[in-house]
């Protein structure tokens, strides 16, 4: 029998091998058009929120360094993708949000993404092993909710 520590450390790597070997199959995808993988991630985090956020508040949501994701705004600013303005509630603060070109954009990849990942992921696991996989990664982070707004 597997120690607790055993158990978790190994339901860790499983996570991440499975992480790794999908992501890779995404990568491969001819589905991204115009944007990378990681430009339609912070589409995608940007088209979940209700209202425009601070880039520290869209780093939570995606795997950049602030630094990097600075850069990426700056780069989706410049290809109209994303709109600045300042933060109503602080002078020196930035927000962020889709430009209608970004929503129109994110709409498009991430219908074609969508499908894709449906087919990875019905092809490994039925129905009820999608719904534990849901509820157990919301549990592992943190979200207890179906919807979390990304300025919560």
């Amino acid at each position: 029998m597997r120690s607790t520590v055993r158990l978790a450390n190994d339901a860790w790597e499983a996570l991440l091998e499975a992480h790794a070997v999908l992501l890779r199959e995404f990568l491969a995808e001819d589905l991204w058009g115009e944007i990378s993988m990681r430009e339609y991630d912070v589409l995608y985090a940007l088209a979940k929120s209700a209202r425009p956020v601070r880039i520290g508040d869209l780093q939570d949501h995606v795997l950049l360094s602030q630094p990097a994701l600075s850069r990426m705004v700056d780069r989706l600013v410049g290809r109209d993708l994303i709109q600045r303005m300042p933060d109503p509630s602080d002078a020196r603060g930035v927000l962020v949000t889709l430009s209608d070109a970004g929503r129109e954009m994110q709409r498009a990849v991430g219908r074609r993404h969508a499908r894709h990942v449906a087919a990875a992921m019905t092809e490994r696991l039925d129905v009820g092993q999608l719904a534990q996989l849901e509820e157990l990664g919301r549990r592992l982070a943190g979200r207890q909710t179906d919807q979390e707004d990304l300025g919560s």
